[in-house]
């Protein structure tokens, strides 16, 4: 934390910025995760306001992932604002997991997990094979997953693990 502060009290960029990594590499390791989301929207934001829209887009999504998944919705907002500025228009605060589903998708999943080929679950949702073949592939990039095998297992875990966080 107070590496954060000290790049906050920083003169110049360079000198900012250095802080802020030494206090990222350190965040990282600890178990204060709200203050890491922190600190890397605050990197994010640096390397925004110098210019540098491309490399500012990681560390800001990685903040606004973080900040949802703690519910710190005012640094959640604050990175999603600060990602916008980039460029980018994020649609979830999660970019990995089922979190990360779009309704769609997620709905996709569901069927295919459930045994239905992928023509079945076509004629079910009233799209091509084709369209859901590009759901399933979003979906499996987005749960770290390379086939249909995987999903009910990667859809089940999830549940799991939300069931039981506070």
């Amino acid at each position: 934390m107070a590496l954060r502060a000290r790049a906050l009290a920083a003169e110049g960029a360079d000198e900012t910025l250095g802080f802020q990594l030494q206090a990222i590499a350190i965040l990282a390791e600890s178990p204060a995760r709200l203050e890491h989301a922190r600190t890397l929207a605050d990197f994010g934001a640096t390397l925004r306001r110098e210019g540098d829209r491309t490399s500012a887009r990681e560390p800001l999504l990685t903040a606004l992932a973080e900040a949802d998944r703690l519910g710190a919705a005012a640094l959640a907002a604050r990175a999603r604002e600060e990602i916008v500025a980039t460029g980018l228009r994020p649609r979830r605060a999660q970019m990995t997991g089922v979190a990360a589903l779009t309704p769609r998708q997620r709905r996709v999943c569901e069927l295919a997990a459930a045994g239905r080929t992928n023509q079945a679950v076509a004629q079910e949702l009233f799209v091509t094979v084709k369209t859901v073949e590009t759901h399933l592939l979003a979906a499996y990039r987005k749960l770290g997953i390379k086939s249909k095998v995987e999903l009910a297992g990667a859809l089940a875990s999830t549940h799991r693990g939300r069931e039981t966080e506070p």
